[in-house]
């Protein structure tokens, strides 16, 4: 896979430059990472879409221990009609990758249903949608500076508000996205 390691449960970061108006100012938590491409679920990006909305169109009865107003992620441009779990501890549920030790990504009913009766994986994040890059797309977009990466961080996925995770996840490198021009490669 050229010369870019595995990022696999690692956090794609946006640079300031990068105007694709999916990913600006974005983290993505990648999943999968192969040489047929990568796929990640954008963890920043809220929709209007709170949490009850989604257990109401599924005709789950959410506990009353459960916070419905949790808003749902835009996981990615890609299929937003489908739902995406990231969630830790990884659980024997009927859909899921299992991304590492301790995180897994799941798409079935089963854990939506659990987290509506309260019954869900201790932390987790739901989105619509994901991102995805083809065979050598990631890694070219790497080359061009579009995108940090290291590696992934439980408080920044499951808990720190969205807001704060585009700085805080490039932090954790050493970078201050502030300091950073995006007019990148002109003088």
């Amino acid at each position: 896979m050229s010369d870019i390691p595995n990022l696999r449960n690692h956090f794609l970061i946006a640079m300031p430059a990068l105007a694709d108006p999916n990913f600006s100012h974005t983290v993505t938590y990648i999943c999968e990472h192969t040489e047929e491409g990568a796929m990640g679920i954008v963890i920043n990006r809220p929709m209007a879409i709170p949490l009850a909305e989604v257990l109401c169109q599924m005709e789950i009865e959410p506990s009353n221990k459960l916070d419905t107003s949790v808003m749902v992620n835009e996981g990615g441009p890609v299929q937003l009609e489908h739902g995406f779990v990231i969630h830790t501890p990884v659980g024997a549920w009927e859909a899921s990758l299992q991304i590492s030790d301790d995180i897994a990504l799941t798409t079935s009913r089963d854990i939506l249903t659990a987290i509506g009766h309260a019954e869900g994986p201790a932390r987790y994040l739901i989105a619509l949608g994901y991102a995805g890059w083809g065979p050598g797309q990631l890694e070219e977009e790497l080359k061009q500076n579009a995108w940090l990466s290291g590696p992934a961080n439980h408080e920044i996925l499951f808990d720190l508000p969205l807001e704060e995770r585009w700085a805080a996840a490039a932090r954790l490198l050493g970078v201050d996205l502030n300091l950073l021009s995006s007019d990148i490669g002109h003088a």
